[in-house]
């Protein structure tokens, strides 16, 4: 005998097949979007060195120098997460400016894809949706007026194994590959960037070992969570070691040294700024939304604080995701006031507070369940306007083409000038942008000699028996290195050139000889390195060249 309810439950359930793949197509759609939206916002920013040499950096692993020998990287490598994130970009764009845009469009995209995973938990229906508008509002708040997130691999990709973590341990926490898959997870983070140690170890840990006392056992997750971060200290250690046993990169140390308690003051004030530049509070001279733009980033702002301050007081029945986030959030901060770090062009250090306060917002700000429909679509509405302000104003800048360096690079190949030397901000990022058909190399000034620039260089870069470099290249840079290399500098150290010429703003200096054997090694003993563009940028005049120090301490475990 057939079953009446037989046909009505067959059609119930393709229905809600069917609903389930036009949420889960809504949803790809979404994200697909938003990538294309980043990557835009990324093209209207112009590729400088510090981005061209982690490209150059990334084309080298995809080409089988996978420990990245013979290269001397700056305190933070990104090498477990950016890097192979450019390396994709470059197999399939080569190396140039757009695959650049679409790797740092792609690391900011994993980064709220993650942030999103953890701001709808235990929610359903519109409240998903209307969530996710609001980590994506708070998240780009200060794209319209700060570069931060897309402008070059900075410590705002390492957000993504803050996120990863907090994810893992509040979805899983007592079952038995967690604590395994954490400790890779803080191990790779760590050999990529110092700010894993710095904020998600003690974040993890302190969060864990509270949960641990508050609640469980010997054999509870938090104990075995703490374990897990505790060990992936020694581990990244030990892992970094080997690399550099094999022949691995080396590392300029990071500075991890505490500032004086008298700076305290001055570091929370210029810790505040940053904050605000983070969400778009403070805004760009030349921002496109202005007052509007400032009062966005400051309600976006207002959010967060009530997310974070929600969830303080509610500690003790807060999730463990919920307290891993607004611990983050302390960690990073005290970690950045009460150190060296903080200064007014520093607010990268700050970058993972950024995603962990959205999440934080969304999550208290939005309800778990929104009652009737009409709501819901109201809610919905809004939240989508308020993600699409900063979005679609940040896409609207125009695209950076840099048709002078793409005219330099033009005409140096097409007069045989492949191969020269200038100061920093003018080498690797034109080298980029010619394709690597162009290599120009970064030099400096040391103790009456033209230098090797000992930072985020390859060293085989100067081997004169493999390498002809024929001209040098003066002028036409920001404030930094570069602007020391002038004409005057460069023939103060390597004598009259040839031939000189005036291209879009440069000077072009040929010579007739290989340059590489007038430089000498950067510098003579590790333990004197300091920050070197910091250093060069404070004198800012040649005569004090000759005395600049060499870039912080070399790690070599």
């Amino acid at each position: 005998m057939l079953d009446p309810e037989r046909p009505y439950v067959a059609s119930r359930g393709g229905s809600e097949g069917r609903r389930n793949w036009w949420i889960a197509a809504a949803w790809a759609v979404g994200v697909l979007v938003i990538f294309a939206v980043f990557v835009r916002i990324a093209m209207s920013l112009p590729v400088d060195s510090d981005a061209a040499n982690n490209a150059l950096q990334a084309w080298d692993m995809l080409h089988g120098n996978f420990l990245l020998h013979n290269w001397v990287i700056g305190d933070a490598t990104y090498y477990t997460f950016d890097l192979p994130v450019t390396a994709i970009a470059e197999a399939f764009l080569g190396v140039n400016p757009l695959a650049v845009h679409v790797a740092l469009a792609l690391t900011f995209l994993i980064v709220a894809v993650l942030a999103l995973a953890i701001a709808r938990i235990d929610c359903r229906g519109a409240a998903t949706a209307v969530r996710c508008a609001v980590v994506v509002a708070v998240m780009t708040a200060g794209l319209a007026d700060s570069f931060i997130f897309l402008l070059k691999p900075d410590h705002a990709a390492t957000s993504a194994f803050l996120l990863a973590c907090f994810l893992l341990i509040d979805r899983a926490p007592s079952r038995w590959f967690t604590p395994l898959v954490l400790f890779v997870i803080l191990c790779a983070g760590q050999i990529g960037d110092a700010l894993v140690l710095y904020v998600a170890v003690p974040t993890i840990i302190l969060v864990s070992l509270y949960r641990w006392v508050s609640g469980g056992g010997p054999r509870s997750s938090g104990l075995r969570t703490a374990a897990a971060a505790a060990l992936s200290v020694p581990a990244a250690v030990l892992a970094r070691a080997m690399m550099v046993r094999l022949g691995g990169y080396a590392m300029v140390a990071p500075d991890s040294s505490w500032a004086p308690i008298s700076s305290l003051g001055r570091h929370l004030t210029l810790t505040a700024q940053n904050i605000g530049t983070l969400f778009g509070v403070i805004p760009h001279p030349s921002s496109a939304l202005g007052v509007v733009g400032s009062a966005f980033g400051t309600l976006c702002l207002l959010a967060a604080t009530f997310g974070f301050g929600k969830t303080a007081c509610n500690w003790r029945k807060a999730s463990w995701a919920e307290q891993l986030l607004c611990m983050a959030i302390v960690v990073n901060i005290a970690a950045y006031a009460f150190s060296r770090l903080a200064g007014t062009s520093s607010p990268y250090d700050l970058a993972p507070i950024v995603p962990c306060s959205a999440v934080l917002a969304a999550r208290a700000v939005v309800p778990a369940a929104i009652g009737s429909a009409w709501r819901a679509r109201v809610a919905i509405a809004a939240a989508a306007a308020a993600a699409l302000l900063p979005l679609t104003t940040a896409a609207r800048r125009p695209p950076q083409t840099m048709p002078a360096s793409v005219r330099l690079v033009d005409w140096l190949d097409a007069h045989g000038l492949r191969y020269g030397i200038a100061g920093y901000w003018n080498a690797s990022a034109l080298t980029v942008v010619s394709g690597n058909q162009v290599q120009i190399r970064a030099v400096q000034p040391w103790h009456g000699k033209l230098a090797v620039l000992e930072w985020e260089t390859d060293n085989a870069w100067y081997v004169a028996s493999r390498h002809d470099a024929t001209f040098a290249l003066a002028g036409r840079a920001r404030a930094s290195v570069a602007n020391v290399m002038t004409q005057p500098v460069f023939e103060r150290y390597l004598g009259k050139p040839a031939a000189t010429y005036s291209i879009y703003g440069w000077r072009v200096l040929v010579y007739h000889r290989n340059l590489l054997r007038s430089l000498v090694p950067g510098c003579p003993s590790p333990a004197d390195r300091h920050d070197l563009p910091s250093a060069i940028a404070s004198r800012g005049n040649e005569a004090d060249t000759d005395n600049v120090l060499c870039p912080r301490q070399l790690e070599r475990q």
